[in-house]
């Protein structure tokens, strides 16, 4: 079923057809929510949060966008919402190793290659924080490759084309940073 008919369905009482709706983006709404936040917790609650929001705003989608990019720039505006609402938002959107979903992974790697890969993305991460807000928001965005330029740029309300310069902006800037500290491999 679409998503016009599912929210046809859902604006005439059939709680069961938003519950599709739901289910079909609520891992999108997550990863949209812990970008912004870097923290899982805070990041469940603005997605359970937007999906309340959407539900309840059904009324007001008028379909100028896909279904998928109200829903996430409802999720980006209450994600940024809380973020300015927490004091340490910076402590906040750095995350345990692991939490974020962009493990290195191999085969079997060595204790050491553990150690030096488990550095490796402690500096990006350092020095993706050091990004103006501008580059870090769409470059992170677009990392988990599910929402298009188009969609970034409609979530954070600037043109697709200015989406994909601050995203390619970002990458040069970052990798200038990488080489500086001596990390290779990076594209």
């Amino acid at each position: 079923m679409s998503d016009a008919e599912l929210i046809e369905l859902a604006r005439n009482g059939d709680r069961a057809a938003f519950g599709n709706l739901v289910e079909r983006y609520q891992q999108v709404v997550f990863r949209t929510a812990l970008v912004a936040l870097r923290s899982r917790e805070d990041a469940e609650d603005v997605a359970q949060d937007a999906m309340v929001s959407a539900f309840l705003k059904l009324e007001s989608f008028r379909g100028d966008a896909s279904f998928k990019t109200w829903l996430l720039t409802i999720t980006w505006n209450r994600a940024m919402d809380k973020r300015r609402r927490v004091g340490a938002w910076l402590h906040r959107f750095i995350v345990p190793d692991g939490a974020d979903g962009f493990e290195l992974r191999s085969d079997q790697p060595s204790h050491e290659e553990t150690l030096i890969a488990e550095e490796s993305r402690r500096e990006v991460r350092r020095l993706l924080m050091k990004l103006p807000a501008k580059y870090r928001e769409v470059l992170m965005l677009s990392a988990s490759g599910e929402q298009t330029f188009e969609e970034i740029g409609q979530v954070l309300g600037i043109p697709t084309g200015t989406a994909k310069w601050r995203a390619m902006e970002g990458r040069r800037l970052l990798k200038k940073k990488l080489v500086g500290r001596g990390i290779q491999g990076t594209s």
